[in-house]
């Protein structure tokens, strides 16, 4: 019964049904007409033939004739009532065989269909919901967000204005709202003032118009909107957007920061408190082939190792690992600490040869010219030489052409480059030239843009050092505002987890807690009264209602919650 009610409730207020129903309305009317006649001529050739009938037996012979049941109760004698018996017969067959069923399926039960399908998706939150995410549209970033927004238990929608995408969605067990995203009674039935934070990630057109839409009867709520081009920030800022994330421009800029270049460096990624984490490259410096003990970095700086990159992978630290030229060190400390250790590394790994960015759109460019910026040349290459033009003020030299032509890359300085940077937008081709790569320069640092997170795996076997997703940085960017922490991008599905000691570890050294051998996340800080130390070692004690600070993936996340939150 709610069912039908609901229909009944859709059909009033639909226009296309109400067109449908006034067609289907006017076929019937005409086919009551058309009984009544053939039930009129019925009685004037019964008392031709001298045989006399009640109405009744009219409309019940009629309708026995066209439905050609014909129970042989009631016949004429002429020829004049067997012809007439003949035309109401294939009007009949005409009318209620085959014209009432089509009518019936096009105008009643194709919309019944449809409307059933439309009410399938919500198209408002429970009345009581608040504190969720609104996300406009269900892409790649989204997808990552969402993922993440599950592991926190935060509640969140996404928004589909297609019904094919938002049925898809809602079939894949995705909580998705269908609606119009330019349409102010939508965004009131689904509390839009209730709403801790609102995600428009349409194109930067819609999004602007999004954002006007949302701001008019929401002044207050946080809006972060995704801007393709450097252009629309300012646009989509002026239209009301809390923050706007020029994420390729991003993307370029986290590569270029992750680039072997002129001298060892730290590289500051994220910061917790006053404190920066930063990756240390040692490629070509003295802490090859010393373990992690004999590296004194803590003694000598006072900075801590709380992990180690090896070939995309990021591990946790025993004090057992030996260093290689591809190792990158993650560590902790505060800028002078940082600065030190810049000041001794400056004379190593020194390479004076330009960085080659292969691939110059958006993200390449963006790269080319941060680069530049700090002073590191630059070529490129490109297949596009309009593409090339734009890269050409950033750049010690550009060449178009197809990196897959090794003439091309040799000229570029491939067997000389320190690093080269792969920003095209196919994931296979940039696989395809880690590997490539990888083979004409074994000393090489491959750092390089993916758009699936499953192909993370194998361009990492096929060579590169650093690999990062726009969605994956799409993520971070959102969640960092939604938390109100600092950008921290650590690199692919990489995270900072900051948690509460559980009770099933509280008093226990780091060594009994064997966090690092059992879920593979390595503790970088234990925050206890606003004092955070990240002078860790395996005696270092889990106080009672301190905070432990974490890095590592989702997975490594859901182990610690089974294996020490989830404790009977």
């Amino acid at each position: 019964m709610k069912f039908v009610g609901s229909q009944l409730a859709y059909y009033v207020k639909d226009r296309e049904f109400k067109r449908n129903s006034k067609i289907l309305f006017k076929y019937l009317i005409v086919l009551a007409i058309v009984v009544v006649v053939f039930s009129v001529l019925f009685h004037f050739i019964m008392e031709i033939e001298g045989q006399n009938h009640s109405w009744v037996t009219g409309f019940y012979w009629t309708l026995t004739v066209m439905s050609t049941l014909g129970f042989g109760d009631i016949t004429f004698a002429s020829d004049l009532g067997r012809a007439f018996s003949i035309v109401v017969l294939l009007s009949g067959i005409f009318m209620l065989l085959i014209v009432l069923p089509f009518a019936f399926i096009r105008h009643f039960y194709v919309p019944l269909l449809e409307s059933k399908k439309k009410n399938k998706v919500p198209r408002q939150v429970p009345s009581k919901t608040k504190d969720h995410i609104l996300i406009c549209s269900y892409d790649i970033i989204a997808k990552d967000l969402t993922e993440r927004l599950q592991q926190d238990n935060t509640p969140y929608y996404v928004i589909e204005s297609d019904l094919e995408k938002a049925l898809e969605n809602h079939d894949n067990q995705i909580p998705v709202l269908y609606g119009e995203l330019d349409d102010e009674d939508f965004f009131k039935a689904v509390n839009i003032n209730d709403a801790r934070l609102v995600l428009v990630n349409k194109n930067d057109v819609v999004n602007t118009k999004i954002i006007l839409t949302i701001r008019k009867i929401a002044p207050t709520i946080p809006i972060v909107a995704i801007a393709t081009a450097i252009d629309s920030v300012d646009v989509q800022q002026l239209s009301g957007a809390d923050h706007v994330l020029p994420l390729k421009k991003w993307l370029g800029e986290q590569l270029a920061n992750r680039v072997n270049a002129q001298y060892a460096k730290s590289q500051p990624i994220g910061q917790y408190e006053d404190l920066l984490i930063a990756e240390l490259p040692i490629h070509n410096t003295p802490l090859v082939s010393k373990f992690i003990r004999e590296t004194n970095l803590r003694q000598d700086f006072g900075v801590s190792i709380v992990g180690i990159w090896e070939r995309g992978k990021l591990e946790p630290i025993t004090g057992k690992e030996e260093l290689t030229q591809d190792s990158v060190l993650v560590i902790i400390g505060n800028k002078n600490q940082l600065d030190k250790i810049d000041a001794l590394f400056h004379d190593y790994n020194v390479n004076p040869n330009p960085v080659l960015v292969i691939g110059a759109g958006r993200v390449g460019l963006a790269a080319a010219e941060s680069l530049h910026k700090n002073g590191v040349m630059v070529n490129v290459v490109d297949k596009d030489p309009l593409v090339c033009k734009k890269a050409r003020p950033f750049c010690n030299q550009v060449f178009a052409g197809d990196a897959s032509d090794y003439e091309l890359l040799k000229k570029a300085g491939i067997l000389e480059a320190p690093s080269v940077l792969l920003s095209t937008h196919d994931d296979t081709m940039n696989i395809y030239l880690a590997s490539y790569c990888r083979q004409l320069n074994k000393e090489l640092r491959i750092v390089s843009r993916i758009t699936e997170a499953r192909n993370i795996d194998i361009i990492h076997k096929a060579g590169a050092d650093f690999v990062l997703s726009y969605s994956t940085l799409g993520a971070e960017a959102v969640l960092s505002i939604f938390k109100g922490q600092e950008l921290t991008v650590l690199g692919e599905g990489i995270t900072l987890f900051i948690l509460p000691i559980p009770k099933s570890l509280e008093g226990k050294s780091l060594a009994e807690s064997q966090i690092g051998a059992k879920t593979g996340l390595s503790v970088i800080a234990i925050k206890e009264d606003s004092e955070v130390s990240t002078q860790l070692s395996a005696d270092t004690q889990l106080p009672t209602g301190a905070e432990i600070v974490m890095l590592g993936n989702g997975k490594m996340k859901r182990k610690f919650n089974k294996i020490y939150v989830h404790v009977d």
